[in-house]
């Protein structure tokens, strides 16, 4: 896709983990960057990044939970930068714990901030995106949001309830014949500081539920879906394998789910007195984009390499099927029907 320079691009959650990586992946294209995060430590440390790597960025204090505060951060990015041309929506908060252990308090802020905080940004952005008739906006995702999982129901309701926004709102986009695109990238576990700062009342570190992707992985994703106009982005086969296995054996997961979800999102470590959580504050520093899970975190998806690039895949696949049906054609004859007529009847079915 080339170097985009001139591109303006709104990230909330821009400051750490995928959110940080994202920002990284644009500035080196030399994308002006407008950051939207709470904390101050992270947002000048990601500013700096961005310059260092080509790019330039406005740092943005508020919380995504608030529609007034991000509209006015909209306003300033296109006031410094001109037209937003990209707006990714990365915010989210989660609490880990069984849901009889969780306060209504807390499940409505989590809900304010990873489903709501995605219905305000993509409001903002269509304001301005829907009269010029451009624009992308790039929902994030997860496999969570087709298959929840124990301890992390306000999260995985969240996630859902993005996922058919998003239904909803590209049948309108559609229907007024808008150039708009609307995508969704669904993620694995990423190794990002989320597990040391999410509230929970486990006894034990959070940790994901599988091996994680490192977030630099999620960023290309996020990157690539950000320009390919596809409504939807997997990442990572734990995530097709989520979706589809929900699909087709929905009710076995939930079982299995239940024998083997709660050990596995919690690490061997206990967690600390006076751990702090970000649910409704920002945890002070800058915590970057990488999780204390570097040594066990994938540096590669091969089938989000597949998924890129499935037309060259599936070029592939039909000239070898070509190749393989032209040898079949040329053996001699064996039994009843010649295979020449066989390899007739295969490429007719293949039209």
């Amino acid at each position: 896709m080339g170097n985009v320079g001139s591109e303006v691009v709104m990230i909330t959650g821009a400051t750490a983990g995928v959110g940080r990586a994202t920002a990284r992946a644009f500035a080196r294209r030399g994308a002006r960057i407008g950051l939207i995060a709470r904390g101050m430590d992270g947002l000048k440390a990601t500013k700096r990044e961005v310059e260092e790597l080509g790019g330039e960025a406005i740092a943005l204090s508020c919380d995504v939970a608030d529609a007034a505060a991000i509209e006015d951060a909209a306003r300033e990015v296109e006031a410094a930068f001109g037209p937003i041309d990209i707006w990714i929506n990365m915010a989210f908060a989660g609490v880990m714990a069984p849901f009889l252990e969780m306060s209504l308090q807390d499940y409505k802020r989590v809900t304010e901030v990873t489903y709501l905080g995605q219905v305000h940004g993509t409001m903002a952005a269509l304001k301005r995106m829907l009269p010029r008739n451009r624009g992308t906006i790039v929902l994030v995702g997860s496999a969570l949001a087709y298959r929840g999982i124990p301890l992390q129901s306000a999260y995985c309701g969240a996630k859902h309830a993005i996922q058919g926004f998003q239904d909803s709102l590209r049948a309108e986009l559609i229907h007024a014949g808008s150039k708009v695109h609307v995508s969704m990238v669904q993620l694995p576990g990423a190794n990002t500081p989320q597990f040391d700062w999410i509230k929970t009342t486990l006894p034990r570190k959070p940790k994901p539920a599988s091996a994680p992707y490192q977030p630099e992985v999620a960023a290309d994703a996020i990157y690539y879906a950000a320009h390919a106009r596809r409504k939807s982005v997997m990442v990572g086969f734990p995530t097709v394998q989520a979706i589809w296995g929900d699909r087709l054996f929905s009710s076995f997961l939930d079982h299995y789910l239940a024998w083997t979800g709660f050990k596995g999102q919690q690490d061997r470590e206990m967690i600390e007195p006076g751990r702090q959580n970000n649910l409704y504050r920002p945890v002070s520093g800058d915590h970057g984009a990488h999780g204390r899970f570097d040594d066990i975190a994938r540096n590669h998806s091969w089938q989000l390499f597949f998924n890129k690039n499935r037309m060259v895949l599936g070029a592939g696949l039909a000239l070898m099927a070509a190749i393989a049906l032209g040898y079949v054609g040329r053996q001699p004859s064996r039994g009843r029907l010649p295979m020449r007529r066989s390899s007739g009847l295969f490429e007719r079915w293949l039209r």
